[in-house]
């Protein structure tokens, strides 16, 4: 049988992920994002769930679904699914993604019906009755979806929660990594996994060409480019996700205020980071082995440097460091407070992320023209500055988990189309594995694994036990070129056992699979012959 996987986002693209693998007649839907570039176009902004089940049945069609993390371009259509679709399936996550979820949408349908003034797709109330839905599940635990679909979840660094999931339908198996990271940083460990026996590895591919450099080089560069705009009295804006990335720059500014003895205020602004670094310091067992280590004597989440920031402080005098959501610098706080504080030449804006499509962030790394979402032009005189703090893994580390799963086909998703197929030829090339980049709203078929359990001959068994001994006596140059460091000892007559199992699977009428030896084979053809 054919594993069918419909990628109804991610597909050469960074955005709105959601894809929907049907296996032995499981039909699993990972991850149920938006698109947060599109503001003003449900229809871009949501995956197309009609390709799902054109009759809108979806309880139906799925076996369930699946989050990794509760990043909006990974969660954001699940209320809109659940609640306005109609999906009543279960739901599988982690514990702490569970807990972080309904704040991100929350947050965001704030930002789309208060701010943008969007019509309302669903309330508060229907995100408490979609997260009512949710089965947490705890890592490397084994669950049981249904009488044939197994799960388990394993972690994947990223952001705190997040979590790649393995799913097994009879013999076939597959993983599904959502975003995740190789390397440890700050606050979270490397992403963990065991050696398994895969038909399928969908990966992600955000750096699918890029090798980025150490952590501390990046650190450094970034801690003296804000140090040297604070000192000249200016101020920095880090547009940042207020769950992940925000945490890690906070450990590392708060280690270096201290270290420097500086009096500079960092601020959050108000809400939802303040909210999230509560749950970081109640999700410790989540983060790395040195915050876990240090937690007995302080807690890394009690940042005594960071104060809540208010919108009247703005153009108020003096320097200071504020983070400021969303990251693209596409509306909200951080657009607000950029208009405000582009215009001087003192300020600094460091861009932490990664940057696609036609967002302000990217508008700003490419040197192109920026304007604000009414599409009036914004007098940028500040300082830019990009360094990639992304928990997202590298080239080198999709090409490391790749190698350690060995898995028989890879799909590649959440990346640009020309990185992707890059990828996809050094996967391809260098590894020996077959492997797809698919478009959004396109299906690909891969053959499944099928295993059979046969019995076995005694005439076959006795031929594997036979030894067929070969016999071969060392010449000089076979003793020079041997890696014996004495060569006194290198015997001059070599022994091998060449022995080959020949030997045939016969499947019956009643479909039972047997090994015979291949005289055994051509003894029944010949009685078969003579009977007919």
């Amino acid at each position: 049988m054919a594993i069918e996987t419909l990628v109804l986002g991610a597909g050469q693209d960074i955005g709105k992920s959601c894809v929907v693998v049907t296996i032995n007649g499981k039909r699993i839907m990972f991850d149920c994002g938006i698109d947060t570039r599109f503001f003003d176009s449900p229809t871009h902004r949501y995956p197309d769930f009609t390709l799902i089940s054109p009759n809108r049945d979806f309880n139906s069609a799925l076996s369930c679904i699946i989050i990794t993390h509760f990043h909006l371009d990974h969660i954001g259509a699940l209320a809109y699914f659940t609640e306005v679709c109609g999906y009543n399936g279960p739901i599988y996550m982690t514990y702490p993604t569970k807990a972080l979820a309904p704040m991100m949408l929350e947050d965001n349908r704030k930002v789309m019906v208060d701010r943008l003034g969007e019509e309302e797709l669903f309330s508060a109330d229907q995100i408490a009755e979609c997260m009512k839905k949710v089965i947490a599940v705890n890592l490397r635990q084994t669950i049981q979806v249904d009488e044939d679909l197994q799960i388990r979840a394993y972690y994947a660094g990223h952001v705190i929660g997040a979590a790649m999931f393995y799913a097994k339908v009879g013999d076939a198996e597959m993983v599904y990594t959502g975003d995740y990271n190789m390397t440890p940083d700050r606050h979270l460990g490397a992403a963990q996994i065991d050696r398994l026996r895969l038909d399928l590895l969908i990966t992600e591919s955000t750096y699918a060409t890029t090798i980025r450099d150490s952590r501390y080089a990046r650190e450094r560069e970034f801690l003296k480019a804000v140090h040297k705009c604070v000192s000249s009295g200016g101020k920095v804006l880090i547009p940042t996700y207020a769950l992940g990335r925000a945490q890690e720059l906070c450990i590392l500014l708060e280690d270096y205020w201290e270290r420097m003895k500086l009096k500079v205020p960092i601020y959050f602004s108000a809400g939802l980071t303040i909210q999230a670094n509560v749950y970081h310091k109640m999700l410790i067992s989540w983060t790395s082995q040195k915050i876990k280590d240090r937690f007995s004597k302080h807690n890394a989440f009690d940042f005594k440097n960071v104060k809540k920031f208010e919108r009247s402080m703005i153009d108020a005098p003096g320097p200071c460091v504020l983070f400021a959501t969303p990251e693209k610098i596409s509306s909200g706080f951080s657009l607000e407070v950029f208009k405000h504080w582009a215009v001087s030449e003192n300020n600094l804006v460091s861009l932490p992320g990664y940057f696609v499509g036609e967002t302000m962030g990217h508008k700003l790394t490419s040197n192109k023209q920026a304007k604000d979402d009414a599409d009036t032009k914004i007098d940028i005189r500040c300082q830019v500055h990009q360094l990639a703090f992304s928990p997202h893994t590298d080239s080198k580390g999709i090409m490391d988990l790749v190698n350690f799963l060995s898995p028989k086909h890879v799909i590649l998703v959440h990346g640009e189309k020309h990185k992707m197929a890059t990828l996809k030829d050094k996967i391809h090339s260098e590894l020996g594995i077959q492997c797809y980049d698919p478009a959004n709203n396109e299906t690909i078929y891969i053959p499944s694994t099928h295993y059979v359990n046969a019995e076995t001959s005694d005439t076959f068994v006795r031929s594997c036990l036979k030894p067929n001994f070969t016999f071969q006596k060392c010449s000089s140059v076979d003793i020079c070129n041997s890696t014996t460091i004495d060569k006194s000892l290198m015997p001059e007559l070599q022994v091998e056992d060449e022995r080959v199992a020949e030997g045939v699977l016969v499947v019956d009428k009643g479909k039972k699979a047997k090994v015979l030896h291949q005289d055994e084979l051509l003894l029944m053809l010949g009685e078969t012959k003579q009977d007919s």
